[in-house]
């Protein structure tokens, strides 16, 4: 269960603390550079993971669980210190909450698992959350880029995004339930 994808994916999840008390203390070029290499082990882990067939049903729950927990936790903290608009957590979080809950909603009413595949606007609206707080992190480190960079432009689209494809997903799920074998 412990393989290396497995491991590199605990690594991401135990650097969104370490991130976060980097932001804290004031140490923005370490909390860019531990959200970039947080980011390259997300890409690497599910490469090695194909390329050495060593996937796992744990790599399969925790592989997400440490994507929404870095952005999730990331979006707080901003938003807490004024640098991501309130809205733009209210929608992401709002949507995240929404399809988690019907989620366990349908797999209470059916005892089934719903298989759950990213639609393009979901990974449109996730790389745009993940360039949001990039950028958002790059000016917090090098503050002579502040104005140069559309951060405000990206988490709106990122917001957009995001509430299009909760809207798919949430379509998804109902259809699913609606055509499923009885």
């Amino acid at each position: 269960m412990l393989n290396i994808p497995n491991t590199l994916t605990l690594l991401r999840i135990a650097a969104i603390p370490a991130i976060l008390i980097a932001l804290d203390e004031r140490h923005f070029v370490l909390a860019f550079g531990l959200f970039v290499a947080a980011g390259m082990t997300d890409g690497v882990d599910g490469l090695i993971a194909r390329l050495t067939n060593t996937r796992t049903d744990l790599g399969a729950y925790l592989d997400p669980l440490a994507d929404k927990g870095l952005v999730l936790s990331l979006l707080l903290k901003l938003t807490w210190m004024g640098l991501v608009p309130q809205w733009v957590l209210t929608i992401i979080l709002t949507r995240d909450i929404v399809c988690l809950t019907g989620y366990a909603l349908l797999f209470f009413l059916t005892g089934e698992r719903l298989e759950v595949l990213p639609t393009l606007v979901g990974k449109l609206a996730t790389f745009l959350q993940l360039c949001g707080l990039a950028i958002t992190l790059v000016v917090l480190a090098y503050p002579g880029l502040d104005g140069a960079v559309p951060g405000g432009t990206i988490f709106a689209g990122a917001a957009f995004a995001t509430a299009f494809a909760g809207v798919q997903y949430v379509g998804r799920g109902l259809r699913w339930y609606q055509t499923r074998p009885v």
